[in-house]
């Protein structure tokens, strides 16, 4: 079937996400000064801006310092080995990479083209999203110390999930990666490492490169994730202002009906990472229920047909229905723990 448009054809401002979200966003921010029935609107989106805006800036600021300053060649050197400190690894590297899910999703296929083993992969993809910095602090922001119950719980999963992927492939139950090109043993990042920082010469012409790459860097992810900050902040604020509560706790209450019921949800509103905090918050806002929102999360990813189907075609189609097939029940039961004993 040929598709009604091609980037071409659309008009150049359609294909500025974060303008036209912007636009749309400022627009009814506007009318609401006029127009009484949108203040609830204003009220809520404001409100989550004064909330997540410093956390936005410091993650995209280191997402960029990471961006400009972490060479390629050491995640091929520590993802490459089908081990379990390279599950670890992958969680370690999924935490400092500052991406949405949909932005790290790229990246997940190139370290596979460059040989990382297919259970790191899928570490790294599960823990990108969830266990990176900007989203440490963005939970931490809205949930408090409840939101490193969540960071943490998505760290368990990514590591639960990689040493079953190990046992998978162990047992030839999904695909090994042929592309694994070992990276020499005699490269050393810690060689590497010194060798980089005794050449480096601190003049202020370099310090002043490095701060336009990070710069650079910033943006670029900023690229990425800002337009789904944003139309999650959106999407969030029009739920908290005109959805009932009596909604929310009678359908997405702290009940396993109220977990399938946000499973669900989660699985239609493909949100980016940043994007689904606010959403995720609203709901725990809304209902009390931890799990909830946990759930909210997580599934957003293990479910994102974006994702499995990327996996099918470039990684392998077993690793693509093994990939919800051992995250999702991980998933409810936290989700249901979280409701039970965390009030």
């Amino acid at each position: 079937m040929q598709e009604c448009c091609s980037n071409k054809a659309r008009p150049r401002i359609l294909s500025n996400k974060l303008l036209v979200v912007s636009a749309l966003a400022g627009l009814l921010l506007f009318l609401s000064v006029f127009f009484p029935p949108l203040k609830p609107f204003q009220e809520n989106f404001i409100n989550y801006v004064k909330s997540i805006w410093w956390a936005v800036a410091l993650g995209l600021f280191l997402g960029g310092a990471i961006d400009y300053y972490v060479p390629r060649e050491y995640i091929s050197k520590i993802l490459s080995r089908n081990k379990p400190a390279t599950i670890f690894n992958a969680v370690f590297l999924g935490f400092l990479m500052s991406a949405c899910s949909h932005g790290i999703l790229a990246l997940s296929i190139q370290l596979h083209k460059k040989g990382a083993s297919n259970p790191a992969v899928v570490s790294f993809l599960l823990a990108s999203p969830w266990a990176n910095f900007t989203l440490t602090v963005m939970l931490v922001g809205f949930f408090g110390l409840k939101g490193v119950l969540i960071i943490a719980s998505a760290v368990i999963i990514a590591i639960s999930t990689g040493f079953i992927f190990i046992f998978l492939e162990k047992k030839g139950l999904i695909e090994k990666n042929n592309n694994i090109i070992e990276v020499g043993d005699d490269f050393s990042i810690r060689r590497d490492l010194y060798a980089r920082f005794k050449s480096y010469k601190f003049t202020l012409g370099n310090l002043v490169n490095d701060f336009k790459g990070v710069v650079i860097g910033a943006l670029s992810l900023s690229r990425m994730v800002l337009w789904w900050i944003i139309l999650g902040v959106f999407i969030a604020s029009l739920a908290g202002a005109y959805i009932p509560t009596h909604f929310f706790h009678k359908f997405m209450g702290p009940t396993l009906f109220g977990l399938v019921v946000t499973l669900g949800l989660a699985t239609i509103i493909e949100v980016c990472s940043e994007g689904s905090s606010p959403l995720a918050f609203e709901i725990y806002r809304q209902t009390g229920a931890l799990g909830n929102s946990f759930t909210f999360l997580m599934a957003g990813v293990v479910t994102d047909y974006t994702e499995i189907g990327l996996l099918w075609v470039n990684v392998g189609r077993r690793v693509a229905l093994w990939l919800p097939l051992v995250t999702l029940p991980q998933v409810i039961i936290l989700g249901y723990l979280m409701n039970v004993f965390i009030k």
